[in-house]
């Protein structure tokens, strides 16, 4: 990942961060790390068979300013629930990936350290362990009542307001060429008029997080919450103290609604004691044990295959789980 000269407040110093972008060198390493695990992918292989024509193609557009991003393809996975994913072509897929490259370090040594979805050396499992982390030092190594606010933003990527993303972004990024290449991006796609981001773009991944960078910020700064944790639009406050928790509700909704147009999923907030369990990412937190939600290990049963065991070792090797372990190597005796 490459770094650039930015100033801390300001944005760009160095005046070429459009160039690094659209560089046929900075091309060709988004395609390696795009291509990465898809090179059976049917528009995939195709892409590859003119590789070279099509990068440089590509380099010529941007250069040239003629650069038109195409349509999705809309489908649905479940992954355990029901998302609606937005897939670009193969080429503006590279694009977003070059953005994605230059831009990401730019922002992200802006952002909160317990923010945890869509950067490097973080994701789901150090989540997890930053919780059982907070929740631990709040009830005192497990020797007092501890309390986790758990909350989730309703409809999140189809809710958020693109004017007030580009305006996010504007506070770093003062290229005039960039900001008309990021518009293009945020431009072809919408929910409704101004709202939305695709489920599927690389470049809405760091976009959310530019986004809920906001709810960081004035949940560590203005609230001085000590022990909170980020993973995309799920969010979980730690106290030894359940009253000030609910006083930290009101405040955070009255937010989200008036600074950043969002809304808390009602039915989803929980306000749960630590013994209870804390249910976070796939996991349920509990004093000397972390488990595998109910959900997720029906899921794994149902869909356990010889070739899939590898993975949900994996899995299992992050909370106690040797018994459903056990349970499943009994289905596969010879491996």
């Amino acid at each position: 990942m490459n770094n650039f000269n930015v100033s801390v407040g300001g944005g760009l110093t160095s005046g070429t961060l459009f160039e690094h972008i659209i560089s046929l060198e900075n091309l060709f390493l988004a395609w390696r790390e795009f291509s990465r695990g898809k090179r059976n992918k049917k528009d995939v292989e195709l892409f590859e068979m003119a590789l070279e024509d099509n990068l440089f193609q590509l380099h010529k557009e941007l250069s040239s300013g003629t650069y038109r991003h195409g349509p999705y393809v809309s489908f649905y996975i479940s992954d355990p629930k029901l998302r609606h994913i937005h897939k670009a072509s193969v080429r503006d897929r590279v694009l977003h990936q070059a953005m994605f490259r230059v831009l990401y370090p730019i922002f992200d040594r802006s952002f909160i350290y317990d923010s945890f979805s869509s950067r490097i050396n973080k994701g789901t499992h150090a989540g997890v362990a930053r919780l059982e982390f907070f929740l631990r030092k709040a009830s005192a190594n497990f020797r007092l009542p501890a309390y986790a606010l758990k909350c989730d933003i309703r409809k999140f990527f189809d809710s958020i307001d693109q004017t007030i993303l580009r305006a996010l972004i504007a506070r770093k990024i003062t290229d005039c060429r960039t900001i008309a290449l990021i518009d293009i991006v945020i431009n072809s796609f919408h929910v409704s008029s101004g709202k939305g981001l695709p489920l599927g773009n690389v470049t809405s991944q760091l976009f959310s997080n530019i986004y809920l960078n906001e709810l960081d910020q004035f949940v560590k700064r203005t609230l001085r919450v000590k022990w909170y944790v980020r993973y995309c639009d799920d969010f979980v406050l730690v106290s030894h103290d359940r009253e000030i928790l609910e006083q930290f509700l009101e405040p955070i909704r009255s937010f989200l609604m008036e600074k950043l147009t969002l809304v808390l999923h009602e039915r989803k907030i929980e306000l749960r004691k630590y013994s209870q369990g804390i249910d976070f990412l796939g996991y349920v937190l509990r004093p000397h044990h972390r488990l595998l939600r109910t959900a997720t290990c029906r899921r794994m049963i149902r869909l356990l295959r010889e070739e899939n065991l590898s993975s949900y070792a994996g899995t299992l090797s992050h909370c106690n789980g040797y018994k459903l372990w056990h349970n499943f190597m009994q289905g596969f005796p010879e491996t």
